[in-house]
């Protein structure tokens, strides 16, 4: 699964934008030097999501949308389009 597509599963479970809950995130005073696991036990808390999901959310509240070019252009199942993650929501694509 590509890093776009956890994101987009968050979004279809959460109800929530990717950018919606990174907004919450920092409301709650989590920033870069938060430890990632306090942000997963918030986001399996409060929102349910599982390990894998909330772990790739953390990253993104932690470290921003940019992502490693590892993937981009490779035709394997991580595949992903860009190493910028869209966080504004499926419908705006």
């Amino acid at each position: 699964m590509s890093y776009q597509a956890y994101l987009d599963n968050i979004e279809k479970q959460t109800g929530k934008t990717p950018q919606q809950i990174i907004d919450e995130a920092h409301d709650r005073g989590f920033e870069a030097d938060t430890k990632a696991t306090e942000i997963i036990v918030w986001l399996k808390t409060d929102f349910g999501l599982g390990h894998g999901h909330a772990a790739a959310m953390a990253n993104v509240i932690r470290k921003g949308p940019v992502i490693s070019d590892k993937h981009v252009g490779s035709s394997g199942v991580h595949r992903d389009e860009s190493t910028i993650l869209r966080l504004d929501g499926i419908d705006r694509r």
